[in-house]
């Protein structure tokens, strides 16, 4: 008797359930539309079928006696059809809500066109512009094809003659070619090391061969001399720093295509070069060498590039010519920008923060790829001086930048340069740096401050 005195109490349970929820239509709650709570409806509720009927008639359904079809009849009043939320403006408010008055209708309709007019003019804006760098790239496509003609029929089988001529100097500040860079640098580097393919293999097998010794070295009483410990440092310090020379081009980490190669110069350099052995910075001038030349000549050009004295004396780290280097910048410096100077001296801020960093990668890492490779176009032809020249061009570029800020914020840019750097801009503003002081040229005023090194900076002395 127990089961059915459970199911009578379930069905009166439902039945109690079912009368509480079949009040009439008008005495519900309100419901929630797309515009907020609707409130309950007075009066009785429509009939289905004349809900039916005037939904047809003002969705345009085709019946007996309206035969439009409902694409002909949306929006009649409109010439176009609005997308999205601004659709919402020129719709009339729901049912529920008061309708627009007419200065209100003509006004959200005047908003909507000036909305449609804005958009068309930024469309046909970014159109231009898109126009534009197309255009400007088939002309600097087509200017690098017809410099990259001069350079092979022309200036490359007559080197030796019209390397200095006036005609082949503009050309070279302009930007040498891609497809022919790696052959001008490596005839304006020269090779007075005579270094040979062969001797560059020589130097590859040793370096593998001590790569394989290495860590048993580590394991057996070995004497070594301090040269050849020296060596060994610098090979294993070369395994930290290739999967750091450009990471965004991923061509030079663990896997890439020129992870070896740029692992085989390096090591094939410390062993050409114990007495210097491997230095942090050498790699991206190594990474940009490979870039433009086979693997065997840019090792040729990497080690005589790094034989030239400005490189030499900062690579072995030669403290005293450094400074003589730091110090003959600074005269040019106040001789260019005697404001920015002077700004600089008060927040002692001395040229050794950020040229360091800029001469020993030669820019590679500070500048975007692209531009750095146009400041090596002209390094190759004018030497180290055009190193210091691009220096003061840089801070000649942001000297109203510069002069607003403190000594740490002036240190974080200048050892940490915009990702976007106007090429053009940069060497207009290396244009016109002069490179003379008191009618002495960039060598004299070098050679000077090494036969008298009291007339140095004070301040890089402290």
């Amino acid at each position: 008797m127990a089961a059915p005195s459970l199911l009578l109490y379930i069905d009166r349970s439902l039945f109690a359930r079912r009368v509480k929820d079949s009040r009439p239509l008008e005495q519900r709650d309100p419901g929630w539309k797309l515009f907020g709570k609707v409130p309950p409806r007075e009066g009785p509720a429509k009939d289905p079928k004349r809900i039916q009927k005037e939904y047809e008639t003002k969705s345009g359904r085709a019946g007996p006696g309206n035969p439009t079809s409902p694409r002909q009849s949306v929006r009649k009043n409109l010439d176009f059809e609005p997308l999205s939320t601004t659709a919402l403006i020129l719709e009339d408010r729901p049912a529920n809500l008061p309708a627009k008055s007419a200065e209100e209708a003509q006004k959200h309709r005047q908003q909507y066109e000036e909305m449609v007019a804005q958009a068309k003019k930024r469309e046909l804006k970014e159109a231009q512009k898109r126009k534009k760098q197309l255009e400007d790239r088939c002309k600097l496509e087509e200017s690098i094809g017809t410099a990259a003609q001069t350079w092979n029929q022309e200036i490359l089988p007559n080197w030796s003659t019209v390397c200095t001529s006036r005609r082949v100097r503009d050309l070279w500040w302009q930007g040498i070619p891609p497809s022919v860079r790696g052959k001008v640098w490596s005839l304006a580097v020269g090779n007075e090391l005579n270094i040979t393919h062969e001797l560059y293999n020589i130097c590859l097998a040793r370096a593998k061969e001590k790569w394989k010794t290495s860590p048993a070295s580590s394991s057996e009483p070995e004497i070594e001399d301090a040269g050849s410990s020296d060596r060994e440092s610098s090979l294993e310090l070369i395994k930290l720093d290739i999967s750091r020379t450009f990471p965004h081009l991923c061509i030079f980490q663990q896997g890439g295509p020129y992870h070896d190669v740029l692992h085989s110069i390096l090591g094939a350099y410390t062993c050409y070069r114990p007495d210097v052995g491997y230095v942090q910075g050498m790699s991206f001038i190594a990474a940009v060498l490979i870039l433009n030349l086979d693997t065997a000549d840019a090792f040729i050009a990497f080690a005589n590039l790094l034989n030239k004295p400005c490189q030499m004396a900062f690579f072995r780290v030669d403290h005293s010519l450094m400074l003589t280097y730091f110090s003959a910048f600074e005269v040019f410096f106040e001789e260019n920008l005697p404001k920015l100077f002077a700004h600089f001296k008060k927040n002692n801020l001395t040229p050794d923060i950020y040229l360091i960093d800029w001469i020993f990668t030669l820019y590679s890492k500070s500048l975007p790829l692209d531009l750095a490779c146009r400041v090596w176009d002209v390094f190759c032809r004018d030497g180290e001086e055009f190193l210091f020249r691009t220096g003061l061009g840089l801070l000649r570029l942001y000297q109203d930048v510069l002069t607003c800020m403190d000594f740490i914020h002036m240190a974080q840019f200048l050892t940490r340069l915009p990702d976007l750097i106007p090429a053009e801009q940069l060497f207009q503003h290396i244009a016109a740096v002069h490179m003379t002081s008191r009618n002495r040229k960039w060598a004299q005023v070098l050679q000077a401050l090494q036969k008298d090194p009291e007339r140095g900076s004070p301040v890089l002395k402290r």
